[in-house]
C-alpha cells in the first residue's frame, strides 16, 4: 500500500516538474549566451530525470 502511494505521488510530481521544466526549456530555447546555455543544459537534465522517474513509476525501470 505504501509503495503504491509513494509511486503515485512521485508520478504526479514528476509530471508537474517535468511539464514545468519542458515549458521553461521551450521558452528559453532561442536565447544565447553562456549562462543561458548552462540553464538549458540543466533544464534538459532535469527533464530527463523526470522521464526516468516516470518510467520507474510505471515499472519499466527498476525492480517494479
Amino acid at each position: 500500500m505504501a509503495s503504491t502511494l509513494e509511486k503515485g505521488i512521485a508520478f504526479v510530481l514528476a509530471l508537474l516538474v517535468g511539464g514545468t521544466t519542458s515549458f521553461q526549456l521551450y521558452k528559453d530555447w532561442a536565447t544565447t549566451g553562456l549562462d543561458n546555455q548552462v540553464t538549458k543544459l540543466l533544464l534538459g537534465l532535469m527533464a530527463f530525470g523526470c522521464l526516468l522517474v516516470l518510467l520507474a513509476c510505471v515499472g519499466v525501470l527498476g525492480g517494479g
